[in-house]
């Protein structure tokens, strides 16, 4: 079985569509017979924004908060920084956070 890892990545609510679907045109969120598989859960996203900074959201030196979505999925090994470096792209924020875990098989 091909190493898998997970995704995780936090993007303003109205943005989590298109990256999920983005994801699961690259093939992230197979498992076994279903595809574009992830989970998402809103909460609320807090950052300021540091001199140097050109921030998609929010002001220099402001704490800002934007409601957002926390996307997760899986991707084959082979797949992987292809599809991080998808989201870098199409991510609307300068600096996106994006997490991700090697899967262990368990037999």
């Amino acid at each position: 079985m091909a190493k898998r890892y997970k995704i995780v990545t936090f993007v303003p609510a109205d943005a989590a569509d298109k990256i999920r679907r983005l994801l699961g045109e690259l093939g992230a969120g197979h498992i076994g017979n279903y595809d574009m598989v992830s989970f998402s859960v809103r909460g609320i996203g807090r950052f300021r924004p540091l001199a140097g900074a050109k921030p998609a959201l929010g002001e220099l030196g402001k704490i800002e908060e934007v409601e957002e979505e926390r996307i997760e999925t899986i991707v084959d090994e082979d797949a992987l920084e292809y599809v991080v470096k998808s989201i870098e792209d199409a991510h609307s924020y300068e600096e996106p956070v994006i997490d991700v875990y090697k899967l262990e098989d368990i037999d």
